[in-house]
């Protein structure tokens, strides 16, 4: 099973995993009756049963249902998700990625957001300082 990221999913499949990460975990129909403009059932279970093998959901059975639950939590499939977009856009710069979201006029942070933002990079400096050097036993 080789596995698919997210940005290469169709627009139904994400639809589908959008559900699936609201819920937890969900059956077909508990999919098919959160779709706007939803196709057919045996769509939907078709669809299911690609993101099963792309590696993007697991199903266990309950009765004569599926349920299934994706393969990798939101946070994990968020992360990797980044790191594509910085890796792609920005040649791996986090700082080049940073500046075009602080520069966006649409997007920008509000003071709150700046603040926790400026925290976190502390945070990270700290932690930069507080690694032991290669070869030492600390």
């Amino acid at each position: 099973m080789n596995k698919v990221l997210p940005h290469q999913l169709s627009r139904r499949e994400r639809q589908i995993m959008d559900i699936i990460y609201a819920r937890g975990e969900a059956t077909v129909a508990e999919v098919l009756e959160a779709m706007s403009d939803p196709p057919s059932y045996s769509s939907v279970r078709a669809l299911m049963r690609i993101l099963e093998e792309k590696g993007q959901l697991r199903h266990t059975e309950a009765g004569a249902k599926y349920v299934y639950k994706p393969t990798e939590s939101w946070t994990a499939v968020a992360k990797s998700a980044i790191e594509n977009v910085v890796h792609t856009f920005f040649g791996g710069s986090v700082e080049s990625a940073v500046a075009t979201l602080l520069a966006n006029q649409q997007m920008r942070p509000t003071d709150e957001e700046l603040s926790r933002l400026e925290g976190l990079i502390q945070q990270a400096k700290s932690k930069e300082q507080n690694v032991p050097e290669e070869g030492t036993n600390e």
